[in-house]
């Protein structure tokens, strides 16, 4: 597994997780998933800017169970290769509320409905520069 894996840190409805990264130059798309193991995720984040058949779009959907669910597809794409953005995960019971750099946001429902995540995971083509959870 590559990229960036933070475990154990708890990750609480309310709180919001702020993330700061660069996607590389030649950048085909990054994930960020949040959940409690690889296995059940709440939230993957897949910014595609050129991968599996999407351009300039954003993927979300959750994994449970040893499958995917339904995938919500985002057409506000506001990432850049070799450039750096924030963003920011604000998660309720309800629901992610994804702001993006460009301060659109997606609402991408809580499927799993539990109050406290404590895995992240960060692949692909992204530079990871920052991570804060408040």
């Amino acid at each position: 597994m590559s990229g960036v894996l933070v475990q154990n840190m708890s990750f609480k409805a309310g709180q919001t997780l702020t993330l700061t990264g660069v996607p590389s130059a030649d950048s085909t798309n990054f994930a960020i998933n949040i959940g409690h193991s690889a296995e059940d995720i709440a939230l993957h984040m897949n910014p595609r800017f050129d991968a599996h058949g999407d351009q300039r779009t954003i993927v979300c959907n959750s994994f449970q169970g040893g499958s995917w669910c339904d995938e919500h597809r985002e057409g506000n794409f506001s990432f850049n290769q070799n450039e750096e953005f924030q963003m920011k995960i604000t998660f309720t019971n309800e629901e992610f509320l994804v702001t993006l750099p460009d301060g659109s946001q997606i609402h991408f429902p809580n499927r799993q409905g539990a109050e406290k995540y404590k895995y992240m995971h960060f692949e692909g083509e992204v530079r990871i520069q920052g991570i804060e959870i408040k």
